[in-house]
């Protein structure tokens, strides 16, 4: 690598791992194209594809923290990487409010329609007459029972997990910001524990869900809304953890400094905002 210049902005040097990331993509997508048509292969390929995927992560992000580690990243770096992640979490805030905006056509403008109200009476009274306009529903024309996922039980654990989540991660920062090194681990190491804690609870909800509840994302609007905001949800919450578990391992490597800590904080933006979209989900999929 070139000597650092701190009034230059970093130019990467030339790197395979680009490639490496779209070989394992297209063999993603091919294994998943022939999976789907039964062909040979397919799970070979994806397995294939996934592994490149990941030596590809790990390989590429070593060589980031390399150059951060080495001084190479100066200020208007810094400042490019800050708008990248805000645009990122910009990004991430439209694709859950698609669902949010789903959620809402569906309880206050389908779900009335069919039951006759507004100007759609005869689609009430010619195919679904005996359709009522409540919440949770399957829909007109369902028949399979299930029971609804209530709020103070597991996904009210889990706010308060959530929420405890955002305070360690706000002291853990401080402790950064003040030099304070071994509290700093502490709190970091706390967070993506109550983070594992959460999808835990999660995996539990949804078996409960399956087996006893008989709610499945088949089961009409109501199922299929549930389980794509909360399962898109806890995947993100997966991403997170793995996120704080890469940082509190560089922690207690001595990676970071009170003055320059873009990685961390980052990942505390990133957590902030998967806590802010489950309470919207508390509120609006099990709650209201």
């Amino acid at each position: 690598m070139e000597a650092h210049h701190p009034d230059r902005y970093y130019v990467p040097h030339g790197t395979r791992w680009p490639i490496l990331g779209s070989i394992g993509l297209f063999l993603i997508v091919m294994g998943a194209a022939l999976l789907m048509i039964e062909a040979s292969g397919g799970r070979v390929l994806m397995l294939a594809g996934v592994a490149s995927l990941l030596v590809m992560l790990f390989g590429w992000f070593g060589t980031v923290i390399r150059e951060s580690e080495r001084g190479y990243y100066n200020a208007q770096v810094d400042r490019s990487f800050r708008h990248g992640m805000a645009w990122f979490i910009f990004s991430e805030v439209m694709f859950f409010a698609v669902f949010f905006g789903t959620l809402f056509y569906a309880r206050q403008l389908v779900v009335p329609w069919l039951a006759g109200e507004g100007k759609n009476f005869f689609t009430h009274f010619l195919l679904w007459d005996n359709f009522e306009n409540s919440w949770p529903t399957a829909g007109p024309g369902a028949t399979e029972e299930f029971e609804i996922m209530h709020a103070w039980g597991i996904p009210a654990i889990n706010t308060a997990i959530l929420l405890t989540s955002g305070v360690t991660i706000t002291i853990a920062h401080h402790m950064l910001r003040h030099g304070e090194r071994a509290w700093l681990a502490v709190w970091l190491g706390a967070t993506w524990l109550l983070g594992a804690l959460f999808l835990g609870l999660q995996a539990d909800e949804y078996i409960h869900a399956y087996h006893e509840l008989n709610l499945r994302l088949d089961s009409g609007i109501y199922g299929a809304t549930f389980f794509m905001m909360t399962g898109f949800h806890g995947l993100h919450v997966t991403l997170g953890t793995i996120m704080l578990i890469v940082i509190w391992l560089r922690v207690l490597r001595g990676h970071f400094k009170p003055d320059h800590h873009f990685a961390f904080e980052a990942t505390a933006w990133y957590w902030h905002f998967v806590d802010i979209v489950w309470l919207g989900l508390f509120v609006f999929v099990y709650w209201l």
